[in-house]
C-alpha cells in the first residue's frame, strides 16, 4: 500500500477549472484499477456530462449482513507557487515518518484506508461493501447530487463512512461531528465610469480600490468577530486547544493577533467566519497614476451547524449593498451554498467505530468539530435518511491540507486501516 499511496500522490489530479481534466481521469483510471486488484466486483467509472469521473466497485458480503459505503475522492487541490513547497508537490518524499506531497492527506489516504481495510479480509470483507471514490470534491462535489440521483440504488447502503476529514492531533483519534456551512459571492465596486488622473481628479473622488477596501472593512467588528446580525453561533468543546497551538499550526507570523470571541474551538467550528479569497485589481507590476474604476472582491462566509445557508446568503448580500462607501455603485453576484451539519452520534455504527479506534490507538477518541464545509455530507443524509453516516479521516494537526508541504504520518495511517478493518468486524456482529 505504500507504494499506492506514492503512486497517488504523483498524480496531478487537479479537478479546478484551468488545470487538464485528462489528468483527473487517468487518476479515475487508476483508482478503478487498485479496486479490481483488491477484489471488488462491478468496478466502473461514474459518468455524468461536464463532471470529472467518480469510481464505483462493490463486494457481495454474507446473507443478512449490512452494507457499508466507503467514500473517498481522488482529485486534489491545485499545488500553488512550486517556491512555497521544501520538495516537489507531486513527486512523495519520505521524512521523519511522514510522506509529503498534494493530495497525500486529502485525499489518498481515506483511498488508502479503504483498500487496506478490505484488503484485511483479503477481499472478502465480513460485510457487504461499496465504495464511491469522488473526483470534484475539490470544487465543490459540483455533481454528487447528480450521481446520487442517477444511482440511488446502487450507493444505498445501513452504514456510510466518508473518509475525508482527520484526526484533532498526530496518535489522537478522532470523529468529526459537525461541519461548517459555506456562502460566498463576488462584489463589484464602481467609482467612475473610465480611470481618470490621479493628480487631476484624486482628493474629489474616490477610487473603487479604497472603496472596496472600506466596504469589506464593514463585514468585521474591532474584535474580529463577523459584523452580520442574525447568524447562529454555537459553542464547542476546547478540548486542549492553546493560542500557541492556533499559531504554530497555521504559521501565523509574529505580532498578528487572533480575531473573533470566545473559545478557540467556537470559533473555528460553531461560528460564522469570513474570508476574502480573491480581489479584482491592477496588480502592483502594471500600476499607473489613475483613479482606478472598478474592482471586485470574492467573499467566503463559513456557517455555524444550525444556520441556513439561503437566509445567511440574503443577509451577507444585503450586508454588502447596504454599506456602499461614499456612494459607490455596489453589486454583489451570489455563489455556492453548503449546509452546515450536525451528526447524531449514537447507535451500534459509532459504538463500533469507537470501539475500533481505541483497540487500533490504545487511548479514547475525541470528537472534534471541522470548521470546513463537505456539502456532500448533507446530499448523503438526505438522500438516506436511514442510514448512520460517519465522518473519519488520518490526517492531522500538521497535514497542511490544501497548502504547501502537505503530509501525512504513516503510523496514524496503518492505524486508521487497522480501525476501519475492526470496525467492519464489529459491524458483522
Amino acid at each position: 500500500l505504500h507504494e499506492t499511496l506514492e503512486e497517488l500522490i504523483r498524480m496531478p489530479s487537479v479537478s479546478a477549472a484551468g488545470y487538464d481534466p485528462g489528468e483527473v481521469r487517468r487518476s479515475a483510471e487508476f483508482t478503478a484499477d487498485l479496486l479490481r486488484a483488491a477484489g471488488f466486483d462491478a468496478v466502473q467509472l461514474l459518468e455524468h456530462e461536464g463532471a470529472h469521473p467518480a469510481v464505483y466497485g462493490e463486494i457481495a458480503g454474507p446473507e443478512g449482513a449490512p452494507t457499508v459505503l466507503l467514500y473517498a475522492h481522488h482529485d486534489v487541490q491545485p499545488p500553488g507557487p512550486d517556491e512555497e513547497w521544501h520538495t516537489a508537490p507531486f513527486e512523495p518524499i519520505e521524512r521523519d515518518g511522514r510522506i509529503y506531497g498534494r493530495g497525500s492527506s486529502d485525499d489518498a489516504g481515506g483511498i488508502i484506508v479503504h483498500l487496506g481495510a478490505v484488503g484485511a479480509f483479503d477481499g472478502k470483507p465480513p460485510v457487504g461493501v461499496k465504495v464511491i471514490i469522488e473526483g470534484e470534491e475539490e470544487i465543490g462535489s459540483l455533481h454528487l447530487e447528480d450521481f446520487l440521483a442517477e444511482h440511488a440504488e446502487m450507493l444505498a447502503a445501513d452504514v456510510i463512512v466518508i473518509a475525508d476529514s482527520g484526526n484533532w492531533k498526530t496518535g489522537q483519534p478522532s470523529l468529526t461531528t459537525s461541519l461548517r456551512g459555506l456562502v460566498d459571492c463576488t462584489v463589484e465596486v464602481r467609482t467612475l465610469e473610465n480611470a481618470v488622473h490621479s493628480g487631476m481628479f484624486g482628493g474629489t473622488l474616490p477610487d473603487a480600490i479604497i472603496s472596496l477596501a472600506r466596504l469589506i472593512s464593514t463585514l468585521h467588528k474591532d474584535d474580529g468577530s463577523v459584523a452580520i446580525p442574525g447568524l447562529v453561533h454555537g459553542e464547542a468543546d476546547p478540548l486542549d486547544l492553546t493560542e500557541a497551538d492556533v499559531r504554530s499550526w497555521s504559521g501565523a507570523v509574529d505580532g498578528v493577533e487572533l480575531i473573533g470571541a470566545g473559545g478557540l474551538t467556537a470559533r473555528m467550528w460553531m461560528q460564522p467566519s469570513i474570508s476574502v479569497l480573491a480581489i479584482d485589481a491592477p496588480p502592483v507590476s502594471e500600476a499607473i497614476n489613475q483613479l482606478v474604476p472598478v474592482a471586485g472582491a470574492k467573499i467566503s462566509m463559513r456557517l455555524a451547524p444550525g444556520d441556513d445557508p439561503q437566509r445567511a446568503m440574503a443577509a451577507l448580500v444585503s450586508h454588502l449593498e447596504n454599506n456602499a462607501p461614499w456612494g459607490a455603485e455596489v453589486t454583489v453576484t451570489p455563489g455556492a451554498a453548503g449546509e452546515a451539519f450536525a451528526l447524531d452520534t449514537t447507535g451500534l455504527a459509532y459504538d463500533a467505530f469507537r470501539t475500533a479506534f481505541r483497540e487500533a490507538w490504545d487511548t479514547e477518541p475525541n470528537e472534534i468539530g471541522v470548521g470546513g464545509s463537505i456539502p456532500f455530507v448533507a446530499a448523503f443524509s438526505q438522500r438516506y435518511p436511514d442510514a448512520t453516516i460517519l465522518l473519519t479521516g488520518v490526517a492531522d494537526h500538521l497535514s497542511r491540507a490544501h497548502g504547501p508541504d502537505e503530509s501525512l504520518d504513516l503510523d496514524d495511517l496503518k492505524k486508521g486501516i487497522i480501525a476501519e478493518a475492526i470496525a467492519l468486524r464489529l459491524l458483522a456482529q
